[in-house]
């Protein structure tokens, strides 16, 4: 194999341009699985669920999404991580119409499952991706940014809910074409979807795929236009290692991650990061806070617009946790984050359990019952939101998933961080479900049972999660973590 040198060093236009496409799926990613906060209240309405349905019909999204998050990596492994974008894409437009002409409760569910796949597949493959065609020295932000493009898909989603429903006068009437404004919360997810996969197009395939197929002349023009390496021994050399890397993942199976019958300790440490991320209730207030907003008293629009600027505050945040953390660590940014996010929660719980109950005639001569938050709890409950918001997005947020990536050892890291990561879906599939029944008890006991996980969380981090700041993968493969 002959390759000449091309050039001194990576081309960082193309770079930046491979890793903003795949970082892209983090932007659906986000969009889809906020989009839904919008459309909770006139969705429960017309097909007049119940408290249990509802939460479902929310949270049936995360059932595609474990199932994507397993499937994917397998998907990409076969067919490559360019082709598995492409279905990925083709997944989150043919959610986006399905779910915005559904007929029913069940074709919804089934509309949220699969853009839920496409998340999954997304939540495994751009990561991945990034990192196999990032220059060593640039991995660490560049494989931020896909966290950076959730949060703004996220923000994407609140804006596009508010716009519609301020278009419609709520998100419950009817818009354009005979359709409810909240359909067409999900069918503008089309446009983007459609747009990542024409941008996946034009990137090339992974060099890690390409090695896999025996096809290392392509692979070593990625190596050498994209990464960077120059020399024909140094790219031979990360060939081989390429290779023996996929042989060694190639192996791994669940059993690997039991030693002397028991489940490794450092796996429980990361099934603990991935389970107490969604157990402080982030979700709720992505998938929810509209509906939230609008039961204390506050009126749709500026309730949508809460969500803007909640999201807003996760976008802030989750720059500053990218900013910090090679510089402070992981360890102590998440005990800030906890304790931060324990205040902001506890406070919400006790502001909700100032909520006053009141008695009006509706627009059909009906009484009904009304509940809002008496000065000055209103703005006390908002502040104390986006208190949780802000230390979620700069610490639990991005610093979890990065963590899982570093923690494991190379023998068992590909089968560990699937492992985790159904956890981490589990889990908020399970708080994303309850919550319409959390709430139907009393908001209090909601946002105080996920205050309560978010001071748990904190003493689980500083009893048992290791730093792993400046600290090489090789050096995983003896950690005390490791052993029963």
């Amino acid at each position: 194999m002959s390759i000449a040198a091309r050039s001194p060093q990576p081309a960082v236009g193309a770079v930046a341009w491979i890793v903003l496409v795949a970082a892209f799926g983090g932007f659906l990613f986000g969009f889809d699985t906020a989009v839904i906060n919008g459309a909770v209240s006139p969705i429960r309405e017309e097909f007049n669920l119940d408290a249990l349905m509802s939460g479902f019909s929310v949270s049936s999204a995360l059932i595609g999404c474990v199932v994507g998050a397993f499937t994917g990596g397998m998907v990409s492994d076969r067919i490559g991580r360019q082709k598995a974008m492409l279905i990925a894409a083709a997944l989150f437009f043919a959610s986006a119409i399905g779910t915005g002409l559904v007929v029913g409760v069940y074709d919804l569910i089934i509309w949220r499952i699969v853009g839920g796949i496409g998340v999954g597949m997304a939540s495994v493959i751009a990561p991945a991706y990034i990192a196999e065609v990032s220059p060593a020295r640039w991995r660490g932000r560049l494989g931020s940014l896909f966290q950076l493009a959730i949060v703004t898909g996220i923000f994407m989603a609140a804006v596009s809910n508010a716009l519609f429903a301020n278009l419609a006068g709520s998100a419950a009437e009817t818009l354009w074409f005979g359709l409810g404004a909240w359909r067409w919360m999900f069918i503008s997810e089309a446009v983007p979807a459609l747009i990542y996969g024409l941008l996946a197009l034009s990137i090339p395939e992974s060099p890690r795929y390409l090695v896999s197929r025996g096809k290392d002349d392509a692979a070593a023009r990625v190596l050498t236009d994209v990464v960077g390496i120059q020399e024909e021994s140094e790219i031979a050399a990360k060939i081989r290692d390429i290779r023996r890397t996929i042989n060694v993942e190639a192996r791994q199976k669940l059993r690997d991650l039991f030693v002397s019958g028991r489940l490794m300790p450092i796996v429980w440490v990361g099934i603990g990061l991935a389970v107490f991320q969604q157990f402080v209730g982030i979700n709720v207030i992505f998938y929810y806070s509209t509906t939230l907003w609008q039961a204390v008293g506050i009126a749709e629009d500026q309730a949508m617009l809460v969500q803007v600027i909640t999201t807003s505050m996760n976008i802030l945040a989750t720059i500053v946790g990218i900013l910090i953390v090679d510089k402070v660590g992981r360890r102590t940014p998440l005990i800030v984050g906890s304790a931060v996010m324990t205040v902001g929660l506890l406070t919400m719980a006790l502001a909700f359990s100032q909520a006053v109950e009141s008695e009006v005639v509706n627009d059909f001569g009906d009484a009904e019952t009304v509940v809002s938050l008496p000065e000055p709890w209103g703005v006390i409950a908002l502040v104390a939101a986006n208190v949780f918001v802000v230390g979620f997005g700069a610490t639990w947020g991005p610093f979890m998933w990065l963590m899982l990536g570093e923690m494991f050892p190379n023998r068992v890291r590909a089968v560990a961080l699937g492992l985790a990561s159904a956890f981490n879906w589990g889990s908020n599939f399970l708080v994303s479900s309850l919550f319409p029944q959390m709430a139907e008890v009393s908001l209090v006991f909601a946002y105080g049972f996920y205050g309560i996980s978010a001071l748990i969380s904190m003493l689980f981090v500083l009893k048992w999660v290791p730093e792993t700041k400046n600290r090489e993968i090789e050096d995983m493969q003896t950690s005390a973590y490791t052993k029963s």
